[in-house]
């Protein structure tokens, strides 16, 4: 669906600029964005390269398994139906801490997989289990302590300070990761009462 509205949306521009006569403009544009692209993503893969380094010294070092132990009893708490033990917890865990570190490309497949787990611990159902409805919300919000993409565009575009964006960033998600959990809690229970 967001696939056809993107698409209405640029043959209304196309259509609407050629009757006000302004195509030489959206050309214009059309070109100096996808060069600004190609600039953006140079910039980012080398900073995305440099997180995702760290991140495997991190993982040899066992600092990740430290980090997951120590988030291990809250997020325990916050998915009771997986076990302790299974492969789900694990991707949990990992994508979590990506996400803490603002490496949202580098959580989207652990994400993925856990949601695999998860739905092999669903059963295959075609209803989302409270787990995979929990994850989806956490993971959407994710809590970043560290905003490493948006501080890399920052440097992209020579920043006076790109990293003062931490604090609030901090604040803001953690604001969302909260509020995604309470709404997730309220309506669990109120299907519950409803049943």
């Amino acid at each position: 669906m967001v696939n056809l509205i993107w698409v209405g949306l640029t043959i209304i521009g196309i259509i609407f600029a050629m009757i006000n006569g302004k195509m030489s403009e959206v050309n214009e544009a059309i070109f100096s964005s996808a060069n600004e692209a190609v600039t953006i993503v140079i910039g980012l893969v080398s900073v995305l390269v440099f997180w995702l380094g760290i991140m495997r010294i991190a993982q040899d070092a066992g600092l990740l398994e430290k980090l997951s132990a120590l988030f291990k009893p809250f997020v325990q708490r916050l998915f009771p139906e997986v076990p302790h033990s299974h492969p789900a917890m694990g991707y949990i865990l990992s994508n979590m801490v990506a996400n803490m570190f603002g490496l949202g490309n580098a959580a989207t497949p652990l994400g993925i997989k856990a949601m695999e787990e998860l739905k092999k611990l669903n059963h295959n159902k075609q209803e989302a289990s409270r787990s995979m409805i929990t994850f989806l919300a956490i993971n959407t919000s994710s809590l970043t302590i560290l905003p490493t993409t948006v501080i890399a565009i920052r440097m992209n575009y020579h920043s006076a300070s790109p990293t003062e964006i931490v604090g609030p960033t901090l604040l803001a998600t953690l604001v969302s990761t909260i509020g995604a959990i309470l709404i997730d809690r309220y309506f669990y229970y109120r299907r519950r009462e409803l049943k």
